[in-house]
């Protein structure tokens, strides 16, 4: 069975070289680098990690990446009052809250602070109700990448059988509602699902998106199917047992699949809003 290696990270590459031109002629227009700003809420090595990934994206393609940092005990109005500053800044056109934020924080009502032209992590319940029903927004940035990645490789949706399993606001329910817009059949799963190793087993592709270490057997897994494994653990490990991958038609890699594409889908939809907010 010949199989196509989902490259995350080739494509990434490609896209950022589009990004450059486009980032070079807003600027020109507007006197300055459009900002992508990030916020960071205490000291989680993850996210620190994260950040400096994304603003090196950033730099790559001409956009300034600017960090925003706030203590562990930050409160949730002293975040509010970082986002309503950024809201108003007209250099900035993009806001990312890096999740997760501490305990004490009501991270639903900070996401939703974020105006909707520059929620371009797609984190707003209003970003993602209008993303549900097919309108005009900004898609969350994991589940954009992999619909690109999906695209990209040609890899056909239309009435064909998804199985994603996970349900965060921020990856499960999202790329489960695009999927459903590209015509697949979706099943939504999670850990608690009964009989999940037969629902996988039906599946033309299947998006692990649990969130534990090779949650996914790989007997679960019928021979042909797409593997998108959007999880990434200790040991360069996904949410997928590796040796699934050889039963797929096609997969994506851990890393260099699905995580290379969320930070191309965050920069890219920044370029789109600083071009919309001068169009």
């Amino acid at each position: 069975m010949n199989q196509t290696i989902l490259d995350g990270s080739a494509l990434a590459k490609e896209i950022e070289a589009g990004l450059c031109p486009r980032v070079s002629a807003i600027a020109k227009k507007i006197g300055f680098a459009p900002v992508l700003a990030t916020i960071l809420v205490g000291n989680d090595p993850s996210s620190e990690v994260y950040v400096t990934m994304k603003g090196n994206a950033c730099r790559r393609v001409g956009l300034e990446p600017r960090k925003v940092t706030l203590p562990e005990s930050a409160t949730t109005e002293e975040l509010l009052d970082v986002i309503r500053a950024l809201n108003e800044d007209p250099s900035v056109f993009g806001i990312l809250l890096q999740h997760p934020v501490p305990r004490q924080i009501d991270e639903r009502r900070c996401f939703d602070a974020i105006l909707a032209e520059k929620d371009v992590d797609g984190v707003t319940a209003l970003g993602f109700g209008r993303m549900a029903l097919g309108e005009r927004a900004f898609v969350s940035a994991t589940p954009g990448g992999i619909m690109t990645l999906l695209a990209h490789y040609g890899i056909p949706l239309a009435g064909k059988r998804a199985v994603v399993i996970g349900r965060s606001p921020i990856l499960g329910k999202p790329v489960s509602a695009l999927l459903l817009n590209a015509d697949a059949t979706v099943t939504v799963c999670h850990s608690r699902t009964e009989n999940l190793p037969t629902i996988v087993a039906e599946a033309d592709i299947v998006v692990a998106a649990v969130g534990r270490p090779e949650f996914v057997k790989a007997d679960w897994v019928r021979e042909g199917a797409v593997i998108v494994d959007a999880g990434y653990h200790p040991g360069k490990i996904g949410d997928v047992e590796r040796a699934a991958f050889a039963k797929a038609s096609a997969y994506t890699p851990v890393p260099g699949g699905v995580g290379p594409m969320t930070i191309a889908t965050l920069i890219s939809q920044t370029v789109t809003a600083a071009e919309r907010a001068y169009s």
